[in-house]
């Protein structure tokens, strides 16, 4: 009995002290577009249009007048610039960082469109 615990004792501990490494932190990173106006593969982003639409079809659900910030048509700009988005600093955005940081799996594709307008200035066009 004294063996079997002995046993038990060392592939426990064993266990343990594997099971305690972690992998590398896995940061995103998102593309961003070129915010440039005189760079050739310069695009516009435009709040009305592309940003605004990724807020009504994945955020106005809970975001609304009940939940700050409120991100439905009419109130999601005023609601996010200056608190939550520094115009020109996406990365220093507490709206973009927690989105990074992957709340609601926003895709990579509406993260680079968020970022870049963003980095663009953050306006209301």
């Amino acid at each position: 009995m004294k063996k079997i615990f002995q046993i038990l004792l060392i592939v426990c501990g064993g266990l343990a002290m594997n099971s305690c490494y972690y992998d590398e932190l896995q940061v995103r990173t998102i593309p961003e577009l070129p915010v440039d106006p005189d760079d050739p593969d310069y695009v516009e982003i435009k709040y009305g249009t592309q940003i605004q639409p990724i807020f009504t079809n994945s955020c106005a659900g809970c975001h609304n007048a009940s939940r700050s910030p409120d991100l439905r048509a009419g109130f999601s700009h005023a609601a996010l610039v200056p608190q939550y988005v520094i115009a020109n600093n996406a990365d220093g955005s507490p709206f973009y960082v927690k989105l990074v940081g992957g709340h609601q799996n926003v895709s990579a594709a509406n993260l680079t469109l968020i970022k870049t307008w963003i980095n663009q200035g953050a306006k209301n066009n």
